[in-house]
């Protein structure tokens, strides 16, 4: 009855409001307050607390919405307003949706209200454990152990209690929960740390807009409740590893009027849910601000933005923080080291074979030897199943793998800390397009694929990308194909809904069961939700399995190099140690506290400025010190270094390329490799970025097959270009051609260099260009397939020089009469 009677009240104040404005356009006072009174009691009766005082608490939080709605609507240096037309339908469609709306929203709220009640009971009990950190002990708090030294201590415990399979984030997070629960632990991983779809991810710490979304639509409380958990376990992983993550504003631009109060609802309840561990409030923007922020965007019909706050990572570097401090803490943890197959034994007791440890081989050594475990954890991710089947052949699959492409294009194609959410893109997916790393990030699709350790991005779905890019970004801004500086493709390990048609509506979960023979198995989930995954999985470890075990106190666990972080670290490694501005920043980012350590190992440059700190390339900050340093974190091949230990392979695939043959150069030195070993180790890092960063797709823009598209002028201004290197008229050019060229204006370049130059476009292979070979080049630059081909931007350059100079008068030239 008190809910009927505040809704009339609501009703009465709305049409107050919305006859005045019909009238004039700055509504009174009186009536606004009414409504706010009258909104703040009708939310309130939809509060799930039992007293008045805590209703209205619940209702005086919950009118905020009406507040936000109307300022929305009427602000006028906002940019928004009302359309007068048809009043009276308009009127009755808003107050519905207005009272049903807020209902919904006041219901959420109120829920969310209760499981954070209960969160905050249960967490003041773990904060305890934790507040206390420093009782945990920790036996490397100076240096790690070698990883000769983890795999003897694999080989040579006569048993741990918690064997770890699968160096992921899922994986780590259960190794780092194990061991600080005073559980003896192993964790073996078959390739390098976050080497597979951890590494791969959007760098989104987030809940999930469009789960929530599908959770209110479809009213799914599972998919409610895995937004809630992620946005609890989201301002606890910004907590624990501020060096690597940092909340981010991303805009949600709204091209058509009605749609703005839709989108802006949803967004508001995605920061209720949140509730104490909302980072920022989201906010409305109008066109103009809207644009000034984001300039790129498209500006035809814009009618405003959302701006609402997720968190973003550095993704790879995070997994092996997690990973670095369960190592920290004692655990055993080695890469390259994979499972052959599972040890059983029988049970005493019931008679049935249980599992109870692994037969693990050391791939760089092919050594072989047992890890006896009283339980294992399976954390393989998209591999869960084979696992599984090692325990059990019959046992049915329950991972469906679905692929997430990204690109990577330059950083001008976004604000510096702004990214964009493409809510609904021509198929029905969402596409981000964030900031990262001074680069572009842009994706992600999600099509149902196969299980592979080697996923490449395929062209079509690079493509797909590209075009929703287009649709929110500027005519000016001209989105080419030869901009895509990287690009690769993740497995999603989703976790099978056998009602579901496809991997979209599949809900990204997991689940945690136990197989007969006592085998965990985690699987299912995301990034953002890791530690609270690896709780629920020791959780269900220790009881099957009766262990002996203190309870989970990560949360609040700092991790590596969070310790010691500071905003402005970074201004004492410049003073201290000489480095570079921008070098200092991102040592800080990338390693926290333990950047001084990196600083440390940094060589002298020889110049005045900068005095320490030789960068791999150019036009990245990273420098050779973190080669020796990711040695020191595991790093043992090429790719280790140049995708995880520093993501250049992850940002621009031909900067990577560049600097391999230094990296291999270090690493070699460092871990004695001959020359075989290093060649193989540059071979295998080349076909890394060939075939799973986009450097294949990239390459394949310019084949022996691709179409000259030039109009007649533009074949003459070409060959006459071409010409001025080719002065013998021989159809095609050399190293040899050019470097005369460039010799006669004055510039050096290493021979090396120039024989790469020429043979990205010799598609021959023959130790040439010719001309149909640079035409095709200078087609596919045209056509955007193209941007930053060094050959044409060089004869471009040594052209113009060449014309600048024009020819030789006579009298400087010494003849005449």
């Amino acid at each position: 009855m008190h809910r009927v009677r505040s809704s009339r009240s609501f009703s009465k104040s709305l049409d107050r409001v919305l006859d005045q404005q019909s009238e004039d356009p700055s509504p009174s006072f009186k009536h606004l307050t009414m409504l706010f009174c009258s909104s703040s009691t009708f939310f309130g009766s939809f509060s799930p607390c039992r007293s008045e005082g805590h209703r209205a608490a619940f209702g005086s939080q919950t009118h905020v919405l009406g507040i936000l709605l109307y300022r929305s609507l009427h602000e006028k240096e906002r940019g928004f307003r009302f359309i007068t037309g048809p009043m009276m339908a308009f009127r009755k469609a808003l107050k519905r949706t207005a009272i049903i709306g807020g209902g919904a929203v006041a219901t959420v709220f109120g829920l969310s209200q209760l499981i954070e009640y209960k969160k905050t009971q249960t967490g003041l009990a773990r904060l305890a454990h934790v507040a206390a950190e420093a009782e945990l002990k920790v036996p490397f708090a100076d240096e790690f152990p070698s990883r000769q030294a983890q795999l003897a201590a694999l080989q040579n415990t006569e048993e741990f209690d918690v064997l770890v399979v699968g160096g992921g984030a899922t994986g780590a997070g259960c190794a780092l929960d194990a061991v600080t629960r005073n559980l003896k632990t192993a964790l073996v991983e078959r390739s390098d740390f976050s080497s597979g779809t951890s590494s791969r991810s959007t760098k989104l710490i987030h809940g999930g807009v469009r789960y929530l979304q599908k959770a209110i639509m479809n009213v799914d409380y599972e998919q409610y409740m895995m937004v809630k958990e992620a946005l609890h376990e989201r301002a606890n992983l910004l907590e624990i590893a501020p060096h690597l993550s940092a909340p981010l504003p991303i805009m949600l631009p709204v091209y058509k009027w009605w749609q703005l109060p839709y989108y802006w609802a949803g967004i508001k309840m995605y920061d209720l849910v949140a509730g104490i561990q909302c980072l920022k409030s989201s906010y409305v923007l109008s066109k103009t601000k809207a644009l000034e922020l984001f300039p790129m965007l498209k500006k035809d019909k814009l009618v405003g933005a959302i701006v609402y706050y997720d968190g973003q990572h550095n993704d790879a570097r995070m997994n092996l923080a997690i990973a670095l401090t369960s190592a920290r803490y004692g655990a055993a943890v080695a890469n390259y080291t994979e499972v052959v197959h599972l040890l059983k034994s029988k049970d005493p007791q019931t008679g049935k074979e249980r599992v109870c440890g692994a037969r693990c081989r050391d791939v760089v050594t092919g050594n072989e030897f047992d890890v006896k475990a009283k339980c294992v954890i399976n954390a393989t991710g998209p591999f869960t199943d084979s696992l599984r089947k090692m325990d059990n052949q019959e046992t049915a699959n329950i991972c469906q793998p679905s692929a997430g492409v990204h690109i990577v294009i330059p950083g001008y194609y976004s604000p510096d800390n702004m990214g964009l959410l493409d809510p609904a893109t021509s198929d029905g997916r969402v596409i981000f397009f964030l900031p990262w790393e001074k680069m572009t990030i842009a994706g992600t699709t999600d099509t149902p694929t196969n299980v592979t350790a080697h996923p490449i991005p395929g062209e079509d779905d690079i493509n797909f990308i590209l075009r929703e890019v287009r649709n929110y970004l500027s005519p000016d801004v001209e989105v080419r194909r030869g901009d895509v500086l990287a690009a690769w493709s993740g497995i999603r390990p989703l976790v099978t809904d056998p009602n579901s048609k496809d991997t979209q509506s599949i809900c990204r979960n997991h689940i945690v069961s136990i197989s007969d023979s006592g085998l965990v198995t985690i699987a299912g989930g995301k990034w953002t939700t890791y530690r609270s995954m690896a709780e629920e999985t020791l959780d269900a470890a220790v009881k099957s399995h009766t262990l002996s075990a203190e309870p989970c106190k990560t949360v609040g666990l700092m991790l590596e190099g969070a310790k010691g972080w500071t905003p402005t670290l970074y201004i004492r490694l410049v003073q201290d140690y000489g480095l570079e501005n921008e070098v200092a920043q991102h040592l800080a980012s990338t390693y926290g506290g333990k950047a001084f350590d990196v600083a440390k190992m940094a060589q002298v440059t020889g110049q005045r400025w900068p005095i320490v700190g030789k960068r791999l390339v150019s036009e990245f900050p990273y420098i050779e010190s973190e080669v020796l340093y990711a040695i020191k974190e595991y790093a043992c091949t090429a790719i280790d270094v140049i995708a995880r230990r520093t993501r250049l392979g992850f940002l621009n695939v031909q900067a990577a390329d560049e600097a391999l043959p230094r990296i291999v150069q270090i690493m070699g030195k460092e871990l004695g490799w001959s020359e075989e070993k290093k060649t193989a180790e540059l071979d295998a890092a080349k076909k890394f970025l060939y075939q799973e960063m986009g450097y294949r797709s990239r390459s394949e823009q310019l084949t022996k097959t691709s179409e000259i598209n030039l109009d007649y002028q533009e074949v003459v201004r070409y060959k006459k270009r071409f010409h001025k290197f080719d002065k013998e008229s021989k159809g095609f050019i050399t190293t040899v051609d050019v470097q005369q060229v460039l010799d006669s204006i004055n510039v050096q370049i290493d021979e090396n260099a120039l024989h790469e130059i020429l043979n990205e476009v010799d598609l021959n292979k023959n130790g040439q260009v010719e001309i149909d070979e640079f035409l095709q080049l200078m087609s596919a630059v045209k056509k955007g397939l193209l941007s930053d081909s060094r050959l044409a931007i060089l004869m471009k350059s040594a052209e113009e020089t060449l014309e600048k100079r024009g020819p030789v008068t006579v009298d400087r030239s010494g003849g005449g009469v």
